[in-house]
């Protein structure tokens, strides 16, 4: 079955940078859409950014910040975090797909997940 785990999560200050990972199993990951998104204490799961094949796109909060990447040899996907704001503390998912969802930005339509990371970004 398809498991997706994620790591790199951590705690940082305003200003600082982390990379997450999220290690894919059970798909033919080149080929799939892999995505992150991030749930907020008290607040719904929201889109940060996406990527399949080269293609990329970004929640506008982290465009300039983010950059999401992935590694097909070692069927990884990564996004690198920078210039951290206290706004950004989240716990952070992975998702994937065989195709890009239609309506990427939306949590139904991706049919994988993993359990998250917890950032945390101080003030």
């Amino acid at each position: 079955q398809v498991q997706l785990v994620e790591s790199g999560g951590g705690l940082v200050q305003t200003g600082g940078s982390l990379r997450l990972s999220c290690a894919a199993s059970g798909l033919t990951f080149s080929t799939c859409a892999m995505g992150w998104f991030r749930q907020a204490p008290g607040k719904e799961r929201e889109f940060v950014a996406a990527i399949r094949s080269s293609n990329t796109y970004y929640a506008d909060s982290v465009k300039g910040r983010f950059t999401i990447s992935r590694d097909n040899a070692k069927n990884t996907v990564y996004l690198q975090t920078n210039s951290l704001k206290p706004e950004d503390t989240a716990v952070y998912f992975c998702a994937a797909d065989r195709l890009l969802p239609s309506d990427y930005v939306q949590i139904q339509q991706w049919n994988y997940w993993g359990q998250g990371t917890q950032v945390t970004v101080s003030s």
